[in-house]
């Protein structure tokens, strides 16, 4: 189904709703910890002295703004203009640390001292460690048991910087389950703990606070555009999606621009139809998980399926809310790219143009063998992330 964009709203409603997704699906116990997020986080991010700290830390620790690059020997192999967003030249490396460090801000100014979260590739993990050390709070930080074995440099990392590292022995052992046992955790200690959850997912008003501090990089991108090419817009906004937050920041400032085709590239795995995938655009129905209704993964009688992808950025079993929307009103195409696509893609990248990313960001740069663009089209694709806590992967993966 495909809809004018110009009479369709893509950003949250006042309820919490992108169209008929999200919401704040939540037990009892945990609604005082949400609605004091959901009363407070908009006035918080609107005061002058919040937007100062914020935007100081993002200039002066995280290194923003982070370049657009021209990746002139990659756009010469694919005929079209290729410009790479290098959220993987942030520090921690990836483009979770503007989330962490806008969180990190609201709950100081709520009076939280104690901060969990949840970590799938362990970026995330670490963003926040590094923030909760920058700031003396304590953290605790969520893994599954799987993840923690293919990542263990961001393990080693996370505790270097004074965080807990608790695995995630239930389920799959991945980042549904390690989202699940921080959600515990929030319910047992609501008083003191802030839940900084990582992508654009969870309970409202999450999914539009990680989306607002994620806007940085399509915020950056519409002047650096500018600077490169004369205009603003691009012809296309490519990411790729787990729960969605690199995503969300990067389509954020064009999300009601109706010159810019928006693509959200999603991991398939093995295969969509493998039965050992993550495509939840294809493969998901509505349902709930981790607190808003989205489009999920699931058996017929809705219990949640368990998702699989050499990345363990993207094996998340649904979609953030705003990416459901995005789908379902055909506003962004969805792409899902296999394993090996993925990794061949990530290894292009290095031989073409000297930069390791992370086998995520690998997954959004394999659309160009898909997917034909003009001479003249501009993409403008988000490296979310570097490739360091994926070489043991890579080493494994092509022998090296």
């Amino acid at each position: 189904m495909t809809t004018n964009i110009n009479n369709m709203n893509y950003n949250v409603n006042e309820k919490g709703y992108y169209g008929e997704f999200g919401g704040a699906y939540i037990p009892e116990m945990l609604y005082p910890n949400v609605e004091e997020l959901r009363q407070n986080y908009l006035k918080i991010m609107a005061e002058p002295d919040f937007k100062k700290e914020f935007d100081q830390l993002l200039k002066d620790y995280v290194g923003r703004p982070s370049p657009l690059y021209f990746a002139k020997r990659l756009s010469e192999k694919y005929n079209t203009k290729i410009y790479l967003k290098r959220e993987d030249l942030n520090h921690t490396g990836a483009h979770k640390i503007n989330n962490t460090i806008g969180q990190i801000l609201v709950a100081k100014r709520l009076g939280k001292h104690r901060i969990i979260a949840e970590t799938g590739a362990g970026q995330h993990g670490v963003a926040t460690a590094t923030v909760c050390a920058l700031m003396g709070l304590e953290c605790i930080v969520y893994m599954g048991e799987v993840d923690i074995a293919r990542q263990a440099p961001n393990v080693a990392r996370m505790k270097m910087l004074g965080a807990t590292v608790v695995p995630a022995l239930s389920g799959s052992r991945t980042l549904k389950d390690a989202t699940n046992e921080a959600i515990r955790d929030w319910i047992n200690n609501p008083v003191d703990t802030h839940y900084i959850i990582g992508s654009a997912i969870g309970p409202h008003p999450y999914p539009d606070m990680v989306t607002r501090f994620q806007s940085v990089i399509s915020q950056e991108i519409k002047w650096q555009l500018k600077e490169h090419e004369g205009r603003e817009n691009p012809d296309y906004v490519v990411a790729c999606i787990g729960g969605g937050s690199n995503a969300a920041g990067t389509y954020y400032h064009y999300l009601h621009e109706p010159d810019v085709k928006i693509i959200a590239v999603e991991a398939a795995g093995l295969g969509v139809d493998s039965g050992e995938s993550a495509a939840t655009s294809v493969l998901g129905k509505e349902g709930i998980i981790h607190g808003c209704k989205t489009l999920l993964m699931q058996t017929p009688d809705g219990q949640i399926t368990e998702p699989y992808s050499i990345s363990a950025g993207l094996d998340y079993p649904g979609v953030g809310p705003m990416h459901a929307h995005l789908a379902k009103t055909g506003r962004a195409e969805f792409m899902s790219i296999k394993d090996d696509e993925a990794m061949n893609a990530g290894l292009e990248l290095c031989k073409l143009e000297g930069i390791i990313p992370a086998i995520e960001s690998s997954h959004a740069l394999a659309i160009f063998d898909q997917k034909t663009f003009k001479p003249t089209d501009v993409v403008v694709v988000s490296l979310s992330g570097r490739g360091d806590k994926d070489l043991q992967n890579y080493i494994e993966y092509f022998k090296i």
